[in-house]
């Protein structure tokens, strides 16, 4: 069953921003994952939402994209994350 790493971000520092998402995808390749969203908060339609921006990537299953945000190749970019945004990184594992 497919899984969703679904980052809600706020940039710092848009520079480095570009340079980590210049880098993302080749991280993704080997686990099968593949960036389906990046977007712009367009408006807050119910509630309260404190990010600007999203992005959405689709995996194969849970695991893959566990061992996608364990592996050497994405850690290597986390500090450089941190640095050019705050994000929150959260795991979905999709019902249907």
């Amino acid at each position: 069953m497919s899984a969703y790493a679904i980052g809600q971000i706020t940039i710092k520092d848009s520079a480095k921003w570009a340079e980590y998402r210049g880098l993302l995808p080749e991280t993704l390749a080997p686990w099968g994952g593949e960036i389906l969203l990046r977007g712009k908060q367009a408006a807050v339609l119910s509630g309260q939402h404190r990010h600007t921006d999203t992005v959405v990537i689709r995996f194969p299953d849970l695991e893959s994209l566990q061992r996608w945000h364990d592996s050497p190749a994405y850690q290597a970019l986390v500090p450089l994350r941190d640095s050019a945004a705050d994000v929150d990184l959260i795991r979905y594992e999709a019902d249907s």
